[in-house]
């Protein structure tokens, strides 16, 4: 478990620095997540960390919801 938090949070972290970048490294260059991403930060760089960050947060979250019902 540890792992994949110290994953999520390298990806937050380059999601700050260069927000596509962290984006790409959890859904790929040819996502619709990554696209938006990348028109957001060259549009204005704040709108693209934000939004990098809501993807690799709110995306991440909602998947193990999803495992824990498969599950259940």
């Amino acid at each position: 478990m540890g792992d994949g938090r110290c994953c999520t949070f390298l990806e937050i972290l380059l999601a700050v620095i260069l927000p596509p970048l962290g984006v790409f490294l959890r859904f790929g260059c040819c996502s619709m997540e990554f696209c938006i991403c990348l028109l957001l930060t060259i549009l204005g760089y704040i709108p693209g960390i934000i939004y990098a960050i809501y993807v690799l947060v709110a995306l991440d979250s909602d998947r193990h919801e999803r495992e824990y019902y498969a599950v259940a």
